[in-house]
């Protein structure tokens, strides 16, 4: 974020950013989201918050390891999501906004640490309106990015009871009546069947639901890749429903990096490299003609990088195809599919801002990331002022806002409306 308000020094600032529609912020869901909702059968397996030491904590080469200590041990305490034999703390990369680069780091937090905006939707309507956003789309934190704690669990009757009682919570109280249309649902499938994936697509597009978060590359999590026809219910199901794919960098269980000893700087450097990796499949599976009115977006993956991928891929496709395995299922260029089908999205990149032409006015989002390290909260206005002054202000409004008002079916004016 320095790097951009640093730019916003000197860059020509257009003079009135309309009112900001983040796709990509982040809920830290209250410790009774599965208490309240499960069976009592499973209140003593399904999710829950205990207080404990913490033992150990590593981030290296993509992979976060926690160790959650005895009752008693030493250690820093905090709060511990418990479900099956998992052991995830909360942490202060799960909600760094209102703290100094300085002050964040790798450390267990309780929800008393936290910045009340993270969990509770009062506080966060109101941090909204400090850092200039309209409405929101927020993707979970406990259950990952895609649902994959449920998938990833032994017991998957629970799991997809877990799954609906997110959902449930996510549309009737985190964008409840109190969100007044400004939070946008966000919901999760069980990955691990495509069939009962589609059932509840469909069960929430009913109450008015156009998104739904999926895997950026699913063999990582076991599951089957977008070129097989298992995803085809699932997919089917977002097609006839108008439900976008939502994917963000790490909803394969695995961050990108270089070698097991890597420090998080080198991951953090390189977050889209799932994304671009991600789109390619996309773009060669042939997905995106067998159902013509999908779309996928690509959450907190930048923009920069999509010119060069495309301008390849179409060279591949082009000249390639008769030996490449996709002349079959793919008949127009991959940067065709693109502008129909694909979403970029962004907080923070001025060279993508400065290449749009490249990839298409109307493939681009605006996030903030809202509670997390990466965040420009509370300076997304000026970020954006900065970097799209030299855009003419139809395009900016198309990308702040107009953009996400189509895709997600919101009101005129920017709301989402429950039916």
């Amino acid at each position: 974020m320095e790097n951009a308000l640093e730019t916003a020094k000197t860059a020509k600032a257009t003079e009135n950013l309309p009112l900001i529609i983040s796709v990509d912020d982040h809920t830290v869901e209250p410790s009774t989201v599965w208490q309240d909702r499960l069976p009592k059968k499973y209140l003593d397996t399904g999710p829950r918050v205990v207080r404990a030491p913490l033992k150990e904590m590593t981030f290296l080469g993509g992979r976060f390891k926690p160790v959650m200590g005895e009752p008693g041990d030493d250690g820093p305490i905090g709060d511990w999501w418990i479900y099956e034999d998992l052991h995830r703390p909360l942490t202060r990369l799960d909600t760094a906004v209102g703290f100094s680069r300085d002050e964040i780091k790798l450390e267990v937090i309780t929800y008393e640490q936290m910045r009340p905006g993270s969990f509770d939707v009062p506080s966060r309507l109101a941090d909204m309106d400090v850092n200039h956003v309209q409405s929101a789309v927020c993707f979970p934190t406990f259950p990952r990015f895609c649902g994959q704690t449920f998938t990833e669990a032994a017991d998957h009757e629970l799991g997809l009871l877990c799954v609906r009682a997110y959902n449930d919570w996510m549309v009737e109280e985190w964008c409840g009546p109190q969100a007044r249309g400004r939070l946008i649902p966000l919901t999760l499938i069980p990955l691990w069947d495509a069939e009962l994936a589609a059932a509840e697509v469909r069960r929430n597009a009913a109450r008015g639901v156009r998104a739904v978060a999926f895997s950026e590359i699913p063999p990582h999590l076991g599951l089957p890749s977008v070129h097989t026809d298992d995803w085809d219910p699932f997919l089917a199901a977002c097609d006839e429903t108008g439900t976008v794919v939502a994917m963000h960098i790490g909803s394969s269980s695995r961050m990108p990096s270089t070698s097991a000893d890597a420090p998080p700087a080198v991951g953090s450097t390189i977050t889209f490299a799932n994304c671009c990796f991600s789109m390619v499949d996309w773009l060669m599976s042939g997905k995106f003609e067998r159902f013509p009115n999908l779309k996928v977006m690509y959450a907190e993956g930048q923009i920069g990088w999509i010119p060069y991928i495309l301008e390849r891929a179409d060279v591949v496709w082009e000249e390639n195809r008769g030996w490449g395995g996709v002349a079959d299922k793919v008949h127009r260029p991959p940067s065709e599919l693109f502008a129909d089908h694909v979403y970029g999205c962004f907080f923070d990149d001025a060279f993508g801002l400065r290449n749009l032409d490249s990839i298409g006015v109307g493939n681009v989002l605006y996030e903030t990331d809202y509670p997390h390290s990466d965040s420009t909260w509370p300076k997304s206005r000026e970020v954006g002022e900065a970097q799209m002054g030299h855009l003419a202000p139809d395009v900016v409004e198309r990308i702040v806002r107009g953009n996400a008002i189509e895709l997600l079916g919101l009101t005129p004016d920017g709301l989402w409306s429950p039916r």
